[in-house]
């Protein structure tokens, strides 16, 4: 599958070539293929939000983590302000997913 990247910053798969690759590969069209990505981010969005993880098999899980409030500084003046409680999103890489970055990483160096 390749992607042109259409900037010169770091190369990103967008939802808008998700939607063309799903156009291209598997033949519908351009409006079903956008809805079909929307809805799937939606769901994933949805369901973080609700605090249910989401597990994709052979891709990883995305969960809800709640950071503690904890003290910061201002880098700029030094000056100490509180950091609130907050929740974040974390993503960790299935396994199969680490093998296929690592097989890939060591047959780009041996090229």
């Amino acid at each position: 599958m390749d992607i042109a990247v259409q900037s010169l910053e770091t190369p990103a798969l967008t939802k808008a070539q998700l939607a063309e690759l799903l156009y291209a590969q598997i033949g519908l069209n351009k409006r079903e293929s956008k809805d079909m990505i929307d809805a799937f981010f939606d769901l994933i969005a949805d369901s973080l939000v609700e605090g249910d993880d989401v597990k994709i098999s052979g891709f990883g899980n995305f969960q809800i983590r709640t950071k503690a409030p904890r003290p910061g500084r201002n880098p700029r003046t030094g000056e100490a302000i509180p950091i609130q409680a907050r929740r974040v999103v974390t993503f960790h890489a299935s396994h199969k997913l680490k093998e296929q970055i690592q097989h890939q990483s060591r047959k780009s160096r041996v090229l």
